[in-house]
């Protein structure tokens, strides 16, 4: 008999056991489930600790500083429309908003421009910063804040207090989740007041971001060390003028009464185009881009794509007798996306409170940049005219020769603040023309250990300089105070041409081409800017900085730029393309793009034009045109090349019915651009003792085509890859773009497509690009397929010879209905809100992708209709 307390008696031998496979799989059920439990607790206090920062769209706020009730209505997008009683209460609310949307960015932004990243995110940053501080962003800001008139210094203080009263009631999580998690890293920082100069620092970086040439310049000085000056021709070839259009092909002055008297209709005689007219600039269809590196990721780089199109139709052109303008600008695709949509309107628009306005403005900026008001609307593209020069300097100690003296340079000292580390003291000097970059700067120091200057048109070494030791300095428009912070509020509030006119006038910096439209029917175009006169050279290469013939004479002045209005042909069209032809009296650059988009946009509009009124979505299809120009191009030179590998031909059989549109979907237009990348690094850096640059597929588009047409030019020849021949080189670029699309996307040709090859990534600038998995995860989103590409109207930019990943993006697109303003339509990359997984965080990409634009409703009640969110800030008592 057993007791009932006794141990039960041991199972007979032949009871199984369980088996540790069994044990394994219980010990981990239960370690999965106490991860799932601990992933379920953990995503409840991420979501209630993201949560926290979204802002408030409904119902209302009492805040400190308001002189009168303001009304926030946002759309289903979360664009927000503020409208107030006077300028004071509109940008108090707006820098309010802003900060609501986007303030980790604007943090963010104002570390970047100032050169304090490295409090941010500790030593990791700390050479951008050393690169930064040596420019100098921050304190020439401070310098033009100083310089703002009463009224214009009261719209940047205002938009200050708005962003101080949001942040009077959030810090740390409750202002974004960003905080929360550099919290972990950097957990004694502390968020600082907004100021005046946070706001116009910005605009520094944007001017960076479109600074032209800098880049082509450094590329040309360190291929000059290794080329020959025949070689730099056939690689940087001059602008086919004969071939693609020119921006201003004629400067038509605006009347001399005042230009709202006078319509297009009035003043233009011209007839649509006929179906067989000669286009002129249309592409013969028929003949078939260290820490400048770093700087460029944080504010956006000049790299492949950076550009932009727009366009501006006369209504004679169009189905409501009335003006479309279209502007797409090209930057590097970021998220959220450098835009934030807003609109602000004053309930009793006059002298008082002026602004009755919408489109396009930099979070932590006050203002719009891009879009329209009641009366006119506008759009930019980069003017891509030189305004940087590298200076090679010679220097004894501290101080520079200059026509045979030595001149003291400016040496000042910066501490830069490192979290979890020591500070470091920065010394940074200056010469007449500028910072002296190759101290901070890799690319720049190895110009000046072997430096090339450019006498004249020509690259030739520098002999009989001073004795000494060579060093590089920038000079650059941007680093000059300017006026370019005053410039966007006469633009928002302009009525008429000239009002435009001397809105340019102030918009020094970034050069931009401004296309313009008006509700009385005008169309027009102004060079603004701040284009520096030379004395020698042209910019193309570095000067030499001892010879003061080479420094800068003074700028253009601003009655002999380029000016358009109501052109005869009916439109304009800009696209970084050459802005004048060679008669224009002064030297601009010798880098635009070489004219590609500008033919085909031009082309586009005037089929059309000949087979009727062009409409709104004219306008948007233009900008989704994904029609690959070299393509056609390299689908000819390819017609005759047979590889004796059936996969391989039955793989250039596809470009012989293929339609050159770069779609997603597209298996010939995956095959085509990776054919494209083997023929350019076949040709210029695979297995060469000396790489020529990669950079700019716009220039190298014209380089090939001219090659094509010259079989026996050397650089078919690469004995290295055992290429003796065109023909061989075609053949074995076929052969290494067949093997490489197939082990990127598999044998079968049919699962082939140009839009996962080309996918974007939309990576955050911040913790998106950690490099920690799960916190990339939190913040960044994509792959996204897209089509287009390099040069083309819808212009993804990707770099020759590393990966097709999509770049650089049309990071808006608009298209402005002068008939009926509310019939306007609009979008950006990704969304208004920088807070992650909000609604409105990436709500816009689907959109972005498809070409598709939103309704962009302008006048009150329109708004009124449109609105999901009403929120009203009060005074606080």
């Amino acid at each position: 008999m057993t007791r009932p307390d006794a141990a039960p008696a041991p199972a007979p031998e032949t009871t199984p056991r369980p088996r540790w496979g069994r044990r394994i799989g219980i010990i981990a059920f239960a370690v999965v489930a106490g991860v799932i439990v601990l992933a379920l607790i953990a995503a409840s206090v991420i979501t209630w600790t993201v949560a926290r920062s979204f802002p408030q769209r409904d119902g209302e706020i009492a805040l400190t500083g308001l002189s009168a009730d303001v009304t926030v209505e946002r759309d289903a997008l979360g664009v927000p429309v503020v409208t107030a009683d006077s300028t004071d209460d509109l940008f108090f609310a707006q820098g309010y908003v802003q900060a609501q949307d986007r303030f980790w960015e604007m943090d963010f932004r104002r570390h970047v421009t100032s050169g304090r990243l490295s409090e941010l995110f500790g030593e990791s940053q700390l050479g951008t910063d050393l690169f930064l501080r040596t420019l100098g962003w921050r304190a020439i800001a401070e310098e033009e804040v100083a310089a703002l008139d009463e009224t214009v210094r009261g719209y940047y203080d205002a938009y200050a207090e708005g962003v101080n009263a949001y942040l009077a009631d959030h810090d740390g999580a409750e202002a974004s989740f960003e905080y929360a998690v550099l919290g972990l890293q950097n957990p004694d920082y502390e968020i600082e007041p907004w100021t005046a100069a946070d706001s116009v620092a910005w605009l520094k970086a944007m001017a960076w971001d479109l600074r032209a040439n800098i880049e082509t310049e450094a590329t040309r000085a360190l291929a000059a060390q290794d080329f020959t000056p025949e070689q730099l021709a056939v690689l940087y070839p001059e602008y086919p003028f004969e071939e693609n259009p020119v921006i201003v092909p004629e400067i038509v002055e605006p009347p001399a009464a005042d230009p709202d008297t006078q319509t297009d209709a009035d003043t233009a005689a011209a007839s649509l185009p006929t179906a067989d007219a000669d286009a002129g600039a249309a592409v013969a269809w028929t003949e078939v881009g260290d820490v400048v590196e770093a700087v460029s990721l944080l504010v956006g780089g000049a790299g492949e794509g950076i550009g932009s199109n727009s366009w501006v139709l006369s209504g004679r052109l169009t189905d409501t007798g009335m003006p479309l303008l279209a502007n797409d600008p090209h930057l590097g695709a970021s998220l959220p996306s450098v835009w934030h949509q807003i609109g602000l309107k004053c309930r009793t628009v006059d002298d008082a409170c002026p602004f009755d306005v919408a489109g396009y403005s930099f979070a932590g900026l006050p203002g719009v940049i891009i879009g329209h008001n009641d009366r006119i609307a506008w759009g930019f593209t980069n003017l891509a005219a030189d305004v940087t020069d590298l200076y090679v300097e010679r220097l004894e100690g501290d101080a520079a020769w200059k026509d045979g003296e030595l001149v003291p340079l400016d040496v000042r000292t910066e501490t830069v603040r490192v979290a979890g580390g020591d500070d470091v003291e920065l010394t940074i000097r200056e010469t007449g023309h500028g910072p002296i970059i190759s101290d901070v700067s890799a690319q720049y120091a190895a110009i000046a250990a072997d430096p090339y200057v450019g006498t004249s048109n020509e690259a030739a070494p520098p002999t009989g300089t001073p004795d000494g030791e060579y060093a590089i300095s920038l000079r650059w428009t941007a680093l000059d105070p300017g006026t370019t912070a005053s410039a966007i509020f006469t633009l928002n509030t302009a009525q008429d041409f000239a009002d435009f006119r001397e809105a340019a006038a102030a918009f020094d910096v970034p050069a931009q081409n401004l296309v313009y439209a008006d509700v009385d029917g005008n169309i027009g175009y102004q060079t603004p800017g701040r284009l520096p006169i030379r004395g020698e050279g042209d910019g193309a290469l570095p000067h030499p900085g001892w010879d003061s013939a080479y420094d800068w004479e003074g700028f253009i002045p601003f009655e002999e730029l380029p000016v358009v209005y109501n052109p005869d042909e009916g439109f304009i069209v800009t696209a970084n393309n050459a802005l004048v032809d060679d008669d224009y009296p002064y030297a601009l650059t010798r880098d635009w793009d070489y004219g590609y988009r500008a033919a085909r946009i031009t082309d586009m509009i005037e089929r059309r034009a000949a087979n009727g009124p062009l409409t709104a979505e004219d306008m948007r299809q233009i900008q989704a045109d994904n029609q690959f120009q070299l393509g056609i191009r390299l689908s000819s030179a390819m017609a005759d090349i047979r590889t004796g590998d059936a996969d391989v031909d039955a793989a250039l059989d596809l470009l012989a019915t293929w339609d050159a549109q770069n779609d997603a979907d597209s298996a010939a237009a995956a095959f085509a651009n990776v054919l494209w990348d083997e023929l350019a690094q076949n040709l210029f850096t695979r297995e060469r003792d000396t790489p020529a640059p990669l950079s700019n597929q716009s220039r190298l588009f014209l380089v090939v085509d001219d090659l094509l047409a010259e079989p026996d030019a050397e650089w078919w020849v690469n004995e290295g890859l055992g290429v003796a021949s065109q023909a061989e080189m075609l053949t074995i670029s076929a052969e290494g773009a067949y093997a490489r699309l197939v082990s990127l996307q598999g044998e079968n040709m049919a699962l082939w497509n140009w839009g996962d090859l080309h996918a974007l990534e939309l990576r955050s600038d911040t913790f998106g690009s950690s490099g920690i998995a799960p916190l990339e995860w939190l913040f960044n989103r994509g792959p996204v397929p897209v089509g287009g590409g390099a040069s083309v109207a819808n212009a993804t930019g990707w770099d020759l010879g590393g990966g097709f990943e999509t770049l650089t993006v049309p990071s808006m697109r608009m298209v402005v209905d002068l008939g009926d303003l509310d019939a306007s339509e609009w979008h950006q990359l990704t969304g208004v809100s920088g807070h992650v997984f909000h609604d409105n965080y990436i709500d816009q990409v689907d959109l972005w992708r498809t070409v598709e634009l939103a309704p962009w409703p302008f006048t009150a009640a329109a708004v009124t209709a449109n609105a999901r969110h009403t929120l009203t800030l009060t005074p606080a008592d």
